[in-house]
Formats: structure tokens, sequence, C-alpha cells
């Protein structure tokens, strides 16, 4: 029988520039008193969860949505690098109607098949499916059968749950519309099965934690 490990996926809290429905790539911004209390209920939600692990993604929004979830485990987050959100390039703290105005025909693009359109000097998103997947399927094989929290960002996300369930890259943004704030997203993934591909589960999908 295959062992499985349990990833549980759950996107950051509020923060600034998402209350102003700006695009918030590698840039470092904070969170919203929102943003904080949902932290909170990520933590209520970690307490009865029997996790093993946490792992955040390196920008602080993500690393300060675990901390509390790390509490009341009393497990370290721990950082993996390649869970870092996608880089927008010139998207980056410019909300969509501003882009829209300054680039029209790219943004255009962007709208018809946005794996393939990037933004333009955005990282590419196939490119950037690749090292999440590879991220989420390391943490499977060095937890294997355990419940792992996982605390990063939306696009990335998204981009990995394509990845990882056989959709194509294009239809992130159609099939995944947006993943809630530190609501959770649960994968099963069998640990590096020989010779097989992985035939990873998606259990649930932006169930909330907070109201």
């Amino acid at each position: 029988m295959t062992t499985s490990t349990t990833l549980f996926l759950a996107r950051h809290g509020e923060t600034v520039w998402h209350d102003e429905n700006r695009y918030t790539g590698i840039s470092d911004i904070d969170l919203t008193p929102r943003g904080l209390v949902q932290a909170e209920a990520l933590g209520v939600w970690a307490a009865g969860a029997g996790l093993d692990a946490i792992v955040t993604s390196p920008l602080s929004r993500a690393r300060r949505t675990a901390e509390p979830a790390a509490r009341v485990t009393g497990l370290e987050a721990v950082v993996e690098p390649d869970l870092l959100e996608v880089d927008f390039g010139i998207a980056e703290g410019r909300t969509i109607a501003e882009l829209e105005a300054a680039h029209p025909q790219e943004v255009a693009a962007f709208r018809r098949d946005p794996a393939a359109h990037p933004l333009p000097d955005g990282e590419d998103p196939p490119a950037a499916a690749t090292r999440g997947a590879e991220a989420l399927l390391r943490l499977a094989d060095t937890h294997p059968g355990k419940r792992v929290l996982t605390v990063a960002h939306n696009t990335l996300f998204r981009l990995v749950l394509c990845r990882l369930l056989g959709i194509p890259g294009s239809e992130y943004r159609r099939v995944f519309p947006a993943m809630r704030n530190c609501a959770i997203t649960e994968l099963r993934v069998p640990v590096a099965p020989a010779g097989r591909p992985r035939q990873v589960a998606l259990m649930s999908y932006n169930v909330p934690t907070h109201a």
C-alpha cells in the first residue's frame, strides 16, 4: 500500500496591497489588521489539525501568518525558498485598471492565456509551477504519512494545483479563481511511487478558517 502525505495549503492573511486590489508578488508587504485576525483563526484551526510540520514561504506575510499555528502546536515554522510568490514584473504594486491604462495589449494577452503571456518582466508561470510543485513533492517525501501545513501564496498555489492535478496552466485563473486568505486546501500526495506517476488527490479547496 502506498504511503501518502497530507498537505494543507493556506494562503497568507490579507495585506495592505490586497486590501487595495494591487498585485503582490515578491514585494514584502505587511498584513492588515484583518490579515492578523485571519492568521489567528488559522492558528485555531491548526490547534485541532494534528499537524506534524509547518512550512512557509520566505516572505514576511507568510511567516507572520504561520506564527499563531506554530505557537499553538509547538512546531517550528520552516522556511522553504521555493514557495516564494510569483514575480509579477511591471504589475507589482499596481491594480489591473492601472495596468490596462498603460499596457492594454499586454493585459489583453494575459487575460487570454495568463500562463503563456505573463505580464512583462514577470516570472515565467510554468517555471513557477515547476519550482512550487517540486517543493511540495519534496515535503511529501520528507514527511511520509504526516500532516503538513504550508503557508504561501495565491498565484503560486493555483499554478501548482494545476501542475499536480494535470490541469493546463493556462486555466489556473478560471479553474481556481482565488484562494481565500487563510482558507485550507487539502491535498493527498503519494510518497515517491517507484516507476509510477503520482496520483495527487484534491480532498478539499478553500475551506474557511474564519468568518
